[in-house]
């Protein structure tokens, strides 16, 4: 295989405005990071950074000038957005760092582009283009990492931990989108050994971070490395002890049914299956409340078959329901589960309590109470008829 010197062709490279932009920039610009990596290996680009020595007030004025709109989110870290018709493009001021405490980094401008790759993470994203020749700049070998699926530091593992501890979380998600099971051992010996640190970070990086690797195509091998690493310890309280294999089970039926991966539902196939303690995580990691009961609903199971597949849908939703056959069928019960649940539709309960009152009953509590025991009913004989309905009204009663 003869190693690329320049960027290939790519739709991203034609995005509106960008031409535009790079001539604001006056040749002062190269591509970096992700753009370079994915399009080099074939894959969708999603986000375009650009790096250059202009200073970021030098980068505005330019952007201004040239009418194109741009937001300071980062400029006190040198980081500006344009805003383009087909996306954001985020330009950076090269850097180098200064001083750094595992959480934040103090840093200066530089004009050197192989200084500010060096501060840079792995050696795959510290990759440059000139968008003018599309000329691939290479200072660590990350062309040739890229070659063999292999995650690399740029200089000492341990070092660079050390300034960012959130570079182990990225490890082990660039591991299960990159490298697989070309691992070095002193690597994973660094991150084991700084571990502790990751408690130090805020819940939301770290959760952000576990679920981008759990939404990568084959988080697998990175999770069982995590757990021989023990990093799990420094993330949540516990794990399931059957993580590797109910994971593993969870990954094989998505593929068989040719559903996409859900990293919710994948963290549900690590996390213990007590509720409780499932839920205490979902707090511990500051997940949304919405996320936070998206986790929970997913483990309301008690026998998932298809006499009780739709009472699941029809209490926590459709999807909760997908994801709970997927995880905890049996394999006898998981295509008539799924099956069952395609275009599926929540039924709506004809019975309200005005109609009880209307009958006779006084209002309060008891009205709740009983709708409540009517529409247990109803889902359990998988929701009949309002003929139905009434005739299980009449068999409970209304003085209950």
């Amino acid at each position: 295989m003869t190693r690329p010197t320049k960027l290939p062709d790519a739709d991203w490279l034609h995005r509106r405005g960008l031409s535009a932009l790079i001539a604001a920039l006056d040749g002062k610009a190269r591509y970096v990071g992700g753009a370079v990596r994915d399009t080099l290996l074939g894959q969708e680009v999603k986000d375009v950074d650009i790096a250059t020595p202009l200073l970021p007030e030098s980068v505005m004025e330019r952007l201004r000038a040239a009418d194109i709109k741009v937001i300071p989110t980062g400029i006190e870290h040198g980081t500006v957005t344009a805003v383009l018709p087909d996306g954001p493009v985020e330009i950076t001021t090269l850097r180098r760092d200064v001083s750094t405490d595992g959480r934040r980094a103090t840093v200066a401008f530089s004009d050197d582009w192989k200084e500010d790759a060096a501060r840079r993470d792995f050696t795959i994203n510290a990759l440059f283009a000139d968008p003018e020749t599309l000329e691939i700049s290479d200072y660590f070998d990350g062309l040739v990492d890229l070659e063999a699926q292999r995650v690399r530091f740029i200089g000492s593992a341990k070092q660079r931990i050390a300034e960012d501890h959130l570079r182990i979380m990225r490890y082990f998600r660039f591991l299960a989108r990159f490298g697989q099971h070309n691992v070095d051992q002193d690597t994973l010996d660094a991150c084991r050994t700084a571990a502790h640190k990751l408690e130090q970070l805020s819940r939301e990086r770290i959760a952000d971070e576990l679920m981008k690797l759990l939404a990568t195509d084959d988080p697998l091998y990175a999770v069982e490395e995590m757990i021989a690493a023990d990093i799990f310890d420094h993330i949540v309280s516990a794990i399931d002890p059957e993580a590797i294999r109910v994971l593993a089970t969870l990954m094989l039926r998505e593929q068989e049914f040719g559903i996409s991966p859900n990293p919710v539902r994948r963290l549900v196939a690590i996390l213990p299956k007590d509720l409780d303690a499932a839920a205490e995580i979902a707090i511990k990691l500051r997940f949304s409340k919405k996320l936070q009961r998206a986790t929970t609903d997913r483990l309301k199971y008690e026998e998932v078959n298809v006499d009780t597949i739709e009472a699941l849908a029809y209490h926590h939703g459709a999807e909760a329901a997908r994801d709970t056959a997927l995880l905890f069928a049996s394999d006898q019960n998981l295509t008539s589960c799924l099956r069952t649940l395609e275009g599926w539709q929540k039924p709506t309960f004809p019975l309200k309590g005005g109609d009880l009152v209307a009958m006779g009953m006084h209002p309060g509590p008891a009205v709740s109470k009983l709708l409540a025991k009517i529409e247990d009913s109803w889902i359990k004989e998988g929701f009949p008829s309002d003929a139905r309905v009434r005739e299980i009204l009449d068999q409970i009663g209304i003085s209950q």
